[in-house]
């Protein structure tokens, strides 16, 4: 078997980390070519799997290398309390850019409009895969692939499409963009193809992302509170769309 140090040195440059056995454990369950994975108590990660993720034992049986902790200190830039981390092929720019370009679309493509903060970020392709979400796309000079993100993202990277776009190059679709001088969003009923845009925790939308816009809509909120965080709005308007007439999201 090849020396998994070695592999990983092959792959440090271009792969995806993920930084725990959560992260690699979605990873694999949404496809993701995982060509090297380490653990520095492979029985533990693989009782942890038994009792997590039932259905990835055999995988991760025949993945995980166990490694000393130096060796795995040495891999990692902050150790992880589960022991594990492992390095996956990041997908095709094209095969994401097919997946946010396909029509018709059955859910929304959430666009983060020059976000600032890599763990919202990584939040909200969170919040995006769980709710069947086509795609997350960041405009601005965040790379919603940065480390930290696909740390926050707890690995469900691999269950949407995630690019980083400018915003002439954004999919077709109705911008439904949130604002506080908008609609009241209760009043409205998200369609599934619809772009729902997000402007930046501290300033707000971009004027080129409002002049791109079709509706401006506002969340519910109560007087004198300024604003809601960047995921918690994008929750919102996802669970908002869910209920009124998008598609089903599985229990």
């Amino acid at each position: 078997m090849t020396d998994p140090v070695l592999r990983w040195a092959e792959g440090a440059g271009t792969g995806v980390l993920l930084d725990g056995f959560h992260p690699l454990k979605h990873a694999l369950r949404f496809g993701a070519e995982v060509p090297v994975a380490v653990t520095t108590d492979r029985s533990a990660a693989l009782a942890l799997a038994g009792e997590l993720a039932a259905d990835l034992v055999d995988t991760l049986g025949a993945l995980l290398t166990e490694v000393t902790e130096e060796t795995y200190a040495s891999l990692v830039p902050r150790p992880h309390p589960t022991g594990v981390a492992a390095l996956a092929v990041r997908p095709s720019r094209a095969g994401n850019l097919r997946a946010l370009a396909r029509t018709p679309r059955t859910a929304p493509v959430v666009v983060l409009d020059n976000p600032r903060n890599l763990g919202n970020a990584g939040a909200v392709i969170r919040l995006a895969a769980g709710f069947g979400a086509t795609g997350v796309v960041t405009t601005g000079t965040l790379d919603p692939w940065h480390p930290t993100v696909v740390r926050g993202g707890a690995g469900l990277h691999f269950a949407t499409a995630v690019e980083r776009l400018a915003v002439e190059e954004l999919p077709a679709g109705p911008v439904f963009a949130l604002d506080p001088e908008g609609e009241d969003i209760r009043g409205t009923k998200l369609p599934d193809d619809a772009v729902l845009a997000f402007g930046s925790e501290r300033n707000g939308l971009s004027a080129e992302l409002r002049a791109r816009a079709d509706h401006l809509l506002a969340l519910p909120m109560r007087p004198q509170v300024s604003s809601y965080n960047l995921a918690t709005s994008v929750a919102m308007a996802l669970y908002h769309w869910s209920v009124t007439g998008g598609a089903s999201v599985t229990p």
